[in-house]
């Protein structure tokens, strides 16, 4: 890494984090030539809670730079149900920006990721621990152009659909 390194990228200060891949392609690539690490998640994240917090603080850990590729409404609907997303899509991407761990927010419509992956590129691919490798099919993917794919452990306890689920009992 050059002296100085892509630690200096770290947080965005006043910036607003760029909508799309295109927005960002300066940022990513100056972490590049600086031997940056480039990570990336994905997901809904329909209601923030802080299982969210600390899994994306422990991605952003990983590397130099975070991007979260973050579902579409539509792409949510499709997923979970018609009774998703909770939060619309303008109003996760603002939560998700608000934290210090997050560079990037980019919304995408497909039912996964690989198209926005196959743009980016990251040098690591970060999933929680409900999932496995094997399972991923976007790890294939990832590992064509030399990328790693890390699990990281949830926050016992800690889900969106528990948390919808106390709502509904609650009446």
């Amino acid at each position: 890494m050059a002296e100085g390194g892509a630690a200096g990228f770290r947080g965005r200060g006043n910036q607003p984090a760029p909508s799309t891949l295109d927005g960002f392609a300066h940022r990513i690539a100056r972490t590049r030539e600086a031997g940056g690490v480039i990570v990336a998640t994905g997901g809904c994240f329909d209601v923030l809670h802080a299982g969210h917090a600390q899994y994306l603080r422990a991605a952003r850990e990983l590397g130099d730079l975070l991007v979260v590729l973050l579902n579409s409404d539509t792409s949510v609907r499709r997923l979970k149900g018609p009774g998703r997303p909770v939060n619309p899509v303008a109003d996760r991407r603002a939560l998700l920006e608000a934290l210090a761990s997050v560079d990037a927010v980019v919304v995408f419509d497909e039912d996964d990721p690989r198209e926005a992956l196959d743009t980016l590129r990251p040098d690591v691919w970060v999933k929680g621990g409900d999932y496995r490798v094997a399972d991923l099919p976007e790890a294939p993917l990832v590992h064509s152009w030399g990328g790693r794919v890390e699990i990281l452990p949830l926050l016992s306890g800690r889900s969106t659909t528990s948390i919808l689920d106390r709502i509904s009992d609650a009446g």
